[in-house]
C-alpha cells in the first residue's frame, strides 16, 4: 500500500487498520442510532439502565408540574374549550375544518415549533334524517345511528319483516329465510375485537343472502338505551344495503320476540349520503431536537370524531394529552436530543385515512423514527403502557416506565398498536399506546354519551404525565430504541 509515495511497513499498516476499525465502531455512537446488541461496540444494558435512571429528577418535575403544579387540569380545560365551542368533528364536516384551524392557532400560541398543516383528502359522508319504527308485534320507536359510509333508503323507507341472528354462522344456515327481510344481528359482546366485525361486515353478509337492510346490535360493553355508531365497509361485487346500529336493549328484545315465534316488522328510513372526498389536514407541531433533529419520537391522537356527542373521549382526550406532553416539556425548558413531533390526525374514524397519507409522505425517513405513540383508548387513569417492539427495546421501555413509580404506573404490556401508527409498526418502528379502562371506554364509544362529562381532569393529568415522561426520555436517550 502506498500513501503519498511512501511504502508502509507492516507495523504501520496494522496501526492504521486498528484506527480505521475504531472510527467505524464509533460512528453509530455519534449518530444517535440504536446499537445496543449490535457488534463489539455495543453498550451494555447496565449502561443504558444507568442512563435512564439519571432521568429520575426530570420525571418527577414533569409529574409535579402536571399532577400537582400550575399545569394541573390544563389538558382538560383546553379540551373542554374546544369541544364545547366546536362540537363533534365528523370527517369532511365544517366542524372538523374549524377545529383544525383553532388547533393550528393554539399550537402556535403555545410557542411550539414548526407548526404546520399537511394536506390530505378525506371521506365526506353525512347521515341525514333517520328513524326506525317497529310496526309489529307492537308500535315501538327505536333509537338508531346509521353506520359510516352506509347508503340511504328510498324516501319512503324500507318496510320489511325482521330475521334475528346471533352470528354470521347462523345467518349462513338460515340464508334462504333472509331474502327480502331486514337482518338484525344480536351478537354477544365478549370484547370489542370480536364484536366489531358485525358492525364492519354485517351489511355485506346480509346482502349476500338477499337482505334489504341490516341493523346491528351496538358494539358496547354497557348500555342505557344508547346506539353506538362507527364505520362499516361494503365489498366490491356485493349489493350495497342500508345499515345502522340499534341499542343493545332493542336487539335483545327482538331476539326474545323471535324466539317466541312473533312476527316482527320494522320500517327503516335513512337519509345517509356520501359526497366527493373533502380537503383536510393533519396538524403538526414540534420541539426540535438539540443533537439529532432528523430523528423523531412521534406522539399523537386524532382530532376527528363521529357526529354524535362531543368527541371528548374519542379522541379529544388522546389528542390533548399529546399536545400537553409537548407543553410540559417546553414549560420546563427541556429540549430532547431528538425531535418530539406532535401529530393530530384527521379522518381516523374512517380507517386511518389521514395517518395513511402521512405515512406515504414520510415513510422514506422510517429509519429515523425511534418510537411512535398514539393515545386512542381513553385518557382515564392509565394502568400502564402497551408496547410493540423488539425484546431489547421492551426492557429499555420497562426501565423508562420505572421512572413513573411516584404515580404507581409502571407496567409495560404487549400490543402497543393503534390505527394511526400501525403503518410504522409494520415497518419495524417501535410503537406505544396507553393501557386504560376499556370497559368504561366502550360504554361511551361512538355514542351521544361521549361528552366532557365522561372526562376526569385528575385522570387526564396522570395520563399526560405518563405521555410526557415516556416521550421525553425516549427522545433524549443517546441512542434510538433497538429494532428487531
Amino acid at each position: 500500500m502506498m500513501i503519498l509515495g511512501r511504502k508502509l511497513t507492516g507495523k504501520t499498516m496494522k496501526f492504521l487498520l486498528f484506527m480505521f476499525v475504531g472510527v467505524v465502531h464509533l460512528l453509530p455512537l455519534a449518530s444517535g442510532k440504536a446499537i445496543y446488541g449490535n457488534g463489539p461496540s455495543q453498550r451494555t444494558f447496565q449502561e443504558i439502565k444507568e442512563e435512564i435512571a439519571h432521568y429520575g429528577d426530570v420525571a418527577k418535575s414533569i409529574i409535579n408540574l402536571t399532577v400537582y403544579g400550575k399545569a394541573q387540569n390544563r389538558s382538560y380545560e383546553r379540551l373542554a374549550l374546544l369541544v364545547d365551542t366546536v362540537g363533534p368533528r365528523l370527517s369532511g364536516s365544517k366542524n372538523l375544518e374549524r377545529a383544525i384551524e383553532i388547533m393550528q392557532q393554539n399550537l402556535k400560541g403555545d410557542g411550539l415549533e414548526n407548526v404546520h398543516l399537511e394536506p390530505v383528502k378525506i371521506p365526506h359522508w353525512e347521515r341525514g334524517e333517520e328513524s326506525a319504527v317497529m310496526l309489529e308485534p307492537r308500535i315501538h320507536k327505536m333509537a338508531i345511528l346509521g353506520l359510516g359510509s352506509s347508503i340511504g333508503t328510498p324516501p319512503e323507507g324500507i318496510t320489511a319483516e325482521v330475521l334475528v341472528v346471533t352470528s354470521f354462522d347462523e345467518l349462513q344456515r338460515r340464508g334462504p329465510d333472509a331474502e327480502g327481510k331486514i337482518v338484525v344481528y344480536n351478537q354477544p359482546y365478549t370484547n370489542y375485537s370480536a364484536a366489531v366485525q358485525y358492525r364492519m361486515e354485517g351489511a355485506v353478509e346480509a346482502a349476500k343472502v338477499g337482505a334489504l337492510a341490516s341493523l346491528i346490535r351496538s358494539v358496547a360493553s354497557f348500555s342505557i338505551y344508547s346506539p353506538h355508531t362507527g364505520i362499516q365497509e361494503y365489498q366490491k361485487g356485493v349489493p350495497k344495503i342500508p345499515t345502522a346500529c340499534i341499542t343493545v336493549e332493542d336487539a335483545e328484545m327482538m331476539s326474545r320476540m323471535a324466539s317466541r315465534g312473533n312476527r316482527i316488522v320494522v320500517q327503516l328510513k335513512m337519509g345517509a349520503k356520501s359526497y366527493p372526498d373533502a380537503d383536510s389536514f393533519n396538524t403538526v407541531a414540534e420541539i426540535t431536537g438539540s443533537k439529532y433533529p432528523e430523528q423523531v419520537v412521534l406522539v399523537s391522537g386524532h382530532l376527528d370524531s363521529w357526529d354524535v356527542g362531543q368527541g371528548a373521549m374519542d379522541d379529544g382526550g388522546g389528542a390533548f394529552i399529546s399536545w400537553e406532553a409537548l407543553s410540559l416539556i417546553k414549560d420546563l425548558g427541556l429540549r430532547p436530543k431528538r425531535t418530539l413531533r406532535l401529530v393530530l390526525w384527521t379522518a381516523e374514524e374512517q380507517g386511518g385515512v389521514g395517518s395513511s397519507q402521512y405515512y406515504q409522505l414520510h415513510k422514506a425517513n422510517s429509519s429515523n423514527y425511534s418510537l411512535v405513540m398514539e393515545s386512542d383508548l381513553g385518557t382515564f387513569l392509565p394502568s400502564g403502557l402497551k408496547f410493540t417492539g423488539s425484546d431489547k427495546a421492551r426492557v429499555i421501555m420497562e426501565e423508562v416506565m420505572s421512572l413513573l413509580q411516584p404515580i404507581n404506573i409502571t407496567q409495560v404490556l404487549k400490543a402497543g398498536d393503534g390505527t394511526d401508527i400501525n403503518f410504522w409498526i409494520q415497518d419495524g418502528v417501535p410503537g406505544a399506546s396507553l393501557l386504560d379502562d376499556l370497559y368504561k371506554y366502550f360504554s361511551f364509544h361512538h355514542s351521544h354519551g361521549d361528552t366532557m362529562t365522561v372526562m376526569d381532569p385528575k385522570q387526564m393529568n396522570v395520563a399526560a404525565a405518563v405521555w410526557a415522561v415516556v416521550s421525553y426520555v425516549v427522545a433524549d436517550l443517546e441512542e434510538m430504541l433497538p429494532r428487531s
